[in-house]
């Protein structure tokens, strides 16, 4: 059996190999996220059931009719597809390194989500909350708070980025909304808890995987998300893999009109285990060029993480100590990112 170092804890999973076992998408759910734009509340309190089963049973689900519109998503998968296509030494010039809170881009092998493995193989450009420099949380040296870093002459890439971050947060809160009914939580209850939320918005691209290949060396390793939740947009080309209760890789394929959510460690600590933070990973052996598009969404940076009022009783009494946004994320960095956290003081 192998083991997998998450920020809540060691998961076991089998070794079974690099293939998901491909089964009907009805076992990971899809969810139509329609009630929270029309407000009708008996339908909301029937998506707040589907949502709570498909968080407690398998931590993924699918969302569709989440009414970001189909030109955002299309023109966020271009501008990736252009921006890395720019030959290195382009890229290299928005290099997270030159961020004192990890805006920018990462080359392959840069990251690695599983502390076991060799390096994931894929590259990445990553967005956050544009947050002045002057703001007193960046002044106050909260470095997930920050300005984004941008490609110069790439003002279409900014354009496409941008929208889609907006657009991410807008259904982040209806998502959020979705999550507190699914918690026996009055609607708006996590409202004031994400004002300035740690919402992270990533391009990914990962080159094909061919012939044998090594499992320390993949896509993107096996993890768990560190965030509340997380909204990914796929391309076509099939690679996400989730793990399942029995220890087994299930695929995750595309879903036309769809986004992927899962549950995120944070949200996990939030819910006291209640919902379901599952591992997962990608293998891009398609022979093709694949590109992802996840958005990271969790509370601000001071607010406290700890276990909801519905969340524990006598018999289910609080599993984690309380701890802050911020900090909880920046362990998390700090394990992933060779780079994070060293000499922050001399970058911009």
């Amino acid at each position: 059996m192998k083991t997998v170092e998450t920020g809540n804890g060691v998961r076991v999973m089998k070794n079974g190999g690099l293939d998901p076992n491909r089964i009907s998408f009805d076992q990971i759910p899809i969810i139509d996220l329609e009630p929270m734009f029309t407000g009708d509340a008996a339908a909301k309190a029937q998506l707040a059931a589907d949502l709570r089963r498909a968080c407690t049973e398998v931590g993924f689900l699918y969302i569709r009719n989440h009414h970001v519109p189909q030109a955002v998503i299309d023109a966020t998968f271009a501008a990736a597809h252009h921006y890395f296509a720019l030959d290195d030494d382009a890229k290299m010039a928005n290099h997270v390194t030159l961020s004192r809170n990890n805006r920018g881009y990462a080359a392959l092998l840069e990251e690695n989500t599983d502390p076991t493995a060799r390096g994931d193989l894929h590259e990445s450009f990553d967005i956050a909350l544009d947050v002045p420099a002057d703001d007193p949380d960046v002044v106050a040296g909260k470095v997930l708070y920050g300005p984004n870093q941008w490609p110069a002459g790439q003002p279409d890439f900014r354009a496409a980025l941008e929208a889609y971050h907006k657009a991410m947060l807008t259904l982040s809160g209806r998502l959020l909304h979705a999550f507190a009914l699914a918690l026996d939580l009055e609607e708006d209850y996590f409202d004031a808890l994400v004002t300035k939320p740690l919402a992270t918005l990533r391009v990914l691209h990962y080159p094909p995987q061919f012939g044998e290949i090594d499992d320390r060396q993949i896509g993107i390793g096996a993890h768990s998300d560190y965030e509340c939740f997380t909204i990914l947009a796929q391309d076509s080309v099939s690679a996400l893999q989730v793990l399942n209760t029995a220890g087994e890789w299930i695929a995750a394929d595309p879903v036309p009109g769809c986004f992927v959510v899962n549950v995120g460690d944070q949200m996990a600590r939030w819910t006291n285990d209640l919902f379901a933070s599952t591992i997962h990973r990608a293998i891009n052996r398609s022979g093709r060029e694949r590109y992802s598009i996840p958005f990271f969404f969790g509370p601000n940076y001071d607010t406290v993480v700890e276990a909801l009022p519905s969340c524990v009783d006598d018999e289910h009494p609080a599993k984690y100590p309380p701890i802050s946004s911020g900090d909880y994320i920046n362990g998390r960095f700090a394990a992933t990112f060779a780079h994070y956290g060293k000499d922050t003081e001399a970058k911009a």
